[in-house]
């Protein structure tokens, strides 16, 4: 079947369709929406259509301007839904590319009737079939229907209902939410009071909970399934989890194709897979979740995603097969059957991919960036990233993902578990969280058998003998080099030396096992050298040795290619990986020069969307714009449009580290250079050790970096050109702690080193704080120094993003943060073009700008912060490379600073640009997204240390518009039940008062703690009083669904002040309520509540 009738073209004129998007990145939605709203943007422009973009996720590439696009950044919500389609008129709308959000808003809006009155059609799926799929006793209802097994369940909507069905399948059970992503709101309850306290909380998430049989133990089978219109159906890929069921698939390890079914139980589960989908007429793609009983044939159906998902992504990644793309095609109106792979350009659509190497899929968690968070993993999502890691056996590639999720680990051998007791371990394995694989590893270390391994953890056998052989392994080397001679500070012809005695065989063997050659220098160094402790840098450059013997051996990686068809047909897949177990390269590198890109690796809290944008759009420049040059990006997250089939000439499905790099450039022996600055900092950090190995650097130089990162250099170039700092100092012991903090007094800022987005950063407002955030970091030395800067209260906080050319500015554009100094750049405000902020601080940022570019002869993009007070300007910190902010800053200027930074890194020609903010015809505002529903424990408030997920970039005719329209697509929403009130210090009261008004203009119950409901009768406001410890306490209020915006500013930093508020602020985020913290952004907030019958009744929308 071609195109749909109603979506050709009719007098010459397109016709349009609104594509929704994801909004902010969350905890269970993330980039993996980018990624196929992108593929699905490219599928519907090929056929004729224009495009309309629904989507408030600013740093996303599908928010991109384009030729046949419009985009509003708007909340995906039905009303604004609505408005765009009033105003644009669109022949069809799609929302299978936008996850649970988009899924949910469409059945919203066809509910209230608004497709049918508007004759807007819904591409794929039927909406009925969307609902009854999110609807657990519809979904269980029609599994049994086609004679599907699906567990022992029963759909409730109230406590008094859950207790009772809870009652009748015998504890333990299972609870899950519908209409929710990532786990949220399920859990498992062993007792009645467990159930009543988790069906109360989710029942605040969710109208409907299912209360099933606990089936942890059983194995957790998923299959990618297409169908299209006409009934025809393949299964893409199937994946298995290591972890068994018990453990959201979001945060399990997932391998592809599974390793441990059998030819029968993959063929009935496929066969299942087929059968729901042509039951339910699925148009597109879906994603089908099983339990498997590791004992017999039995299974159950767990959910049905009819939409694409995070495994949609993973899929898509580990097959080579665009997933999105194809659905979009299919939801327009083509078949299967006459559809091409444009991945393999030879392969029909239609044919299921084939695999002949194995992919590992690790989740990336954040969790030790929380306070009070439970590490201990469940069935609700809490990793915030992924990486993925190709190979062709297990071990070599769990290996490399283990080296791709977290940036300094070598392998699966870590340090701390080595001293731990075996108890300690087992614990480890009984109660997981995210540290279980190195505690399994660690035990088969000390020689614990599977059998014993797998009793306590119920992983496959098969998947721990493999880890077990890693381990052996790791033994038999240390074994080796015990008592071998080596300098007590060896270089790099010593190690070359040191390992000449190894067998080349047994040196291929452990690279075909996955370990690298700074792990191999460690386990040795550990061996020869027991009581010498070596840097992460140290074994970085010993490890060098290793590879200069390698090379000597012709030990190297091959260039493999994922081509979907195991090689049963030639393609001309541009999609590669490296390894050792292969004897020659299936690909042969052409004459044409490249530019490597070095994208940003796995999504985590400080580095997200907002780098993948950045390396996109790196890549598109090269690869459209530079003759005879090839475009490659060397990335790992498959959740990326950066890698994507056509984002680059040649992507490298890659680890991002100093070996694996250097391998790749051993290849493409034609490169004019690799491009490190546009990733993030992970990229960033291998400019120097890339620097020493002779790569050339395009962008900034080496020495230029080093100036910048280099806290010491930094600080001393800043006074050589009497450009003033907050007081600082590194300390390496705490006699150098305490003599600071007397000379400065508190409140103080402690940094350790070598962190990003500010990890165990804290405020020490006092002794006690100052004793205990220290103990948070690692053992005070020369080594591992802590930082310790004056910390400035009141104070505003602004940056400054760009880019230079051979230090001379080609374009500066200042921003400011509405919360004062205190709140992490990545979590503040931002708020675009500059208001508020004196002429003369604008002038000085300026002119330090031109200062620090000019010393550090910047060449490429860059972002320096300050910080300002009564129209003193201090410079923070300056970042010689793009940062989080980039997508935001070009969106709203319509100026690209990827594009320009471009030019300037391959030395083309630029012209410098003079920004006029009166010719922005838009305000806008860039606010953070939170995801503490998923981190049970965790303080929600916010300090130095960055706690977003994700972010949001609105605009509107003025600040009150961008603000409020940012905060809606945050989450924060407007209060219809009650509001609680805890207004801190008497300073921040009095700003408070301000605003009181228009909190009692909204016409809803306003409740206050204590001193603050005092504060407020004394001026002449009425406000019901709560109390802390006796009734009515606040607490209750919440939990009793009296009140939905809870206001709670402290009054300190003091340790037992937070203490104090904390129960409130969990409890708030517990029970669904919105919650602000900051006095500043609450004020911004509110104060613009005057503008809002304006904004929401209006229809003028704003497109970029």
């Amino acid at each position: 079947m071609p195109l749909h009738k109603f979506l050709k073209m009719k007098s010459k004129k397109k016709q349009k369709v609104i594509l929704l998007g994801s909004g902010a990145l969350s905890i269970g939605q993330a980039g993996e929406f980018d990624y196929s709203g992108s593929q699905a943007v490219k599928a519907l422009e090929e056929e004729g259509l224009e495009v309309i973009i629904v989507n408030p996720n600013i740093a996303s590439v599908q928010t991109n301007k384009g030729k046949n696009k419009k985009v509003y950044l708007y909340p995906i919500t039905p009303h604004w839904i609505e408005k765009v389609i009033k105003k644009e008129k669109p022949t069809a709308l799609v929302s299978s590319f936008g996850g649970q959000t988009s899924l949910n808003c469409v059945i919203e809006l066809d509910k209230k009737g608004v497709f049918k009155k508007y004759g807007v059609k819904v591409l794929g799926t039927e909406i009925s079939t969307l609902e009854m799929t999110e609807d657990r006793d519809m979904f269980a209802k029609a599994m049994r229907k086609i004679d599907i097994p699906i567990a022992p369940s029963y759909a409730v909507d109230t406590v008094k209902d859950a207790l009772k069905r809870a009652d009748d399948i015998g504890y333990p059970v299972m609870m899950r939410a519908a209409f929710t992503l990532g786990g949220l709101g399920s859990g498992f309850s062993k007792n009645k009071t467990e159930m009543a306290d988790n069906a109360h909380a989710a029942l605040t998430k969710s109208p409907q909970l299912l209360i099933e049989k606990d089936l942890r133990g059983w194995k957790e089978i998923e299959y990618e399934v297409m169908r299209d219109a006409s009934g025809n159906s393949i299964t893409i890929c199937n994946m298995e989890n290591m972890d068994p069921m018990g453990i959201h698939t979001g945060d399990s390890i997932v391998v592809a194709p599974s390793q441990t079914i059998n030819n029968q139980e993959y063929q009935v589960l496929r066969d299942a897979c087929i059968k729901i989908v042509n039951s339910l007429d699925i148009v597109g793609e879906c994603n089908v979740q099983f339990a498997l009983d590791p004992k017999s044939l039995d299974f159950f159906v767990i959910e049905m995603n009819a939409r694409l998902s995070r495994s949609s992504a993973l899929a898509s990644k580990a097959t080579g097969y665009p997933i999105a793309y194809i659905a979009a095609k299919l939801v327009m109106g083509f078949d299967l059957l006459e559809l091409k792979n444009p991945v393999t350009k030879t392969t029909s659509a239609f044919f299921e991919p084939s695999l002949d190497y194995i992919t590992v899929k690790i989740p990336r968690w954040d969790l030790k960036k929380f306070t009070g968070v439970s590490k201990k993993l469940g069935t609700q999502m809490k990793s915030v990233g992924e990486v993925m890691a190709i190979g062709r056996n297990f071990c070599e590639t769990f290996q490399k993902a283990i080296r791709m999720v977290n940036e300094n680990e070598l392998g699966i051998n870590l340090e701390e578990f080595e001293n731990l007791k075996k108890q300690d371990l087992i614990d480890e394995l009984q109660e997981p969280s995210n540290l279980r694989p190195f505690a399994i590893y660690e035990l088969f270390k000390r020689r614990m058998s599977v059998d014993e391994i797998y009793k306590h953890t119920k992983i496959e056998k098969w998947f721990l003998t493999n880890i077990q052989r890693i381990a052996h392994t790791e033994v038999k080397i240390k074994k080796f080099f015990k008592g071998v001679k080596c300098p007590k500070n060896p270089t790099e012809q010593d190690i070359y030396k040191m390992f000449s005695c190894v067998e080349s065989r047994y040196l291929l063997h452990l690279k075909k096992l996955g370990f690298s050659d700074m792990q191999i220098v460690k386990i040795a160094l550990s061996s020869a050298l027991p009581k010498k402790r070596f840097g992460y840098k140290e074994i970085q450059k010993l490890s060098l040795g290793v590879r200069k013997l390698r090379q000597k051996l012709n030990i190297v990686p091959c260039i493999k290619k994922i081509d979907t068809t195991s090689a049963e047909y030639p393609t001309n897949s541009n999609y590669l990986y490296m390894s050792y177990a292969g004897t020659h390269d299936d690909v042969k590198i052409g004459k044409n020069k490249s530019i490597i890109t070095l994208g940003s690796g796995s999504y985590r809290i400080g580095s997200s969307l907002e780098f993948d944008w950045c390396s996109v759009m790196t890549s598109k420049y090269f690869k459209e714009n530079e003759k005879n040059t090839d475009s490659v990006i060397i990335n790992c997250n498959p959740e990326t449009v950066s890698t994507d089939f056509n984002s680059s000439d040649r992507l490298y499905f890659e680890e991002l580290t100093l070996e694996r790099v250097l391998d790749i450039l051993d290849k493409e022996t034609n490169h004019k250079g690799v491009i490190a600055s546009m990733g993030g900092q992970n990229p960033n950090n291998l400019i120097m050790p890339l620097d020493y190995c002779g790569i050339k650097i395009l962008g900034h130089s080496a020495k230029t970096v080093d100036k910048a990162e280099n806290r010491q250099v930094f600080s001393a170039i800043l006074d050589k050109l009497d450009i003033d700092q907050p007081r600082w100092t590194s300390a390496t012991n705490m006699k150098e702690v305490k003599q600071f903090v007397k000379e400065i007094g508190f409140p103080i800022l402690i940094r350790p080193s070598f962190v990003l987005s500010g990890t165990l950063m804290n405020v020490a407002n006092d002794e006690k704080s100052l004793k205990y955030y220290l103990s948070l970091t690692k053992d005070i030395s020369k080594d591992y120094p802590v930082v310790l800067s004056e910390f400035l209260l009141d104070a505003k906080e602004v940056e400054c993003d760009g880019v230079a050319k051979n230090g001379e500015v080609v374009v500066s554009i200042i921003s400011e943060h509405i919360e004062n100094a205190g709140v992490h750049s990545g979590d503040a405000t931002l708020l675009l073009p500059a208001e508020k902020l004196y002429l003369r601080t604008i002038l000085q940022v300026k002119d330090i700008v031109k200062k620090i570019s000019k010393e550090l002869n910047l060449n490429g993009p860059f972002n320096i912060q300050f910080i300002a007070r009564d129209n003193e300007v201090k410079v923070i910190e300056c970042n010689s490379r793009a940062s989080r902010s980039f997508p935001f800053v070009s969106k709203v200027y319509d100026i690209n600073l990827a594009e320009i930074a471009c030019k300037v890194m391959n030395g083309d020609k630029v012209e410098k640009i003079n920004i006029d903010e009166s010719d922005v015809p838009w305000v806008g505002i860039k606010a953070s997204m939170f995801s503490f529903q998923r981190l049970d424990g965790a303080d929600p408030v916010l300090g130095v240390e960055m706690a977003s997920t994700g972010e949001v970039g609105c605009l509107g005719k003025n600040m009150d518009e961008a603000i409020l329209l940012a905060m809606q697509a945050t989450q924060v929403k407007k209060p219809k039940k009650g509001i609680l009130l805890s207004t801190g210090r008497e300073k921040e009261k009095l700003k408070f008062l301000k605003v009181a008004d228009a909190l009692l203009s909204l016409g809803v119950p306003i409740y206050a703690t204590k001193g603050t409901c005092e504060y407020m009768k004394e001026r002449g406001f009425e406000t019901g009083c709560v109390h802390w410890n006796r009734t009515p306490r606040a607490v209750d209020l919440i939990k009793e669904g009296k009140v939905d915006f809870v206001i709670n500013i402290h009054k300190s930093l003091d340790l037992d002040e937070l203490a104090h508020n904390a129960e409130i602020r969990k409890t708030a985020i517990r029970c669904g309520c919105s919650l602000m913290t900051n006095s500043e952004k609450l004020i911004t907030y509110l104060k613009a509540f005057t503008a809002y019958d304006k904004l929401y009744n209006g229809d003028d929308l704003i497109n970029l």
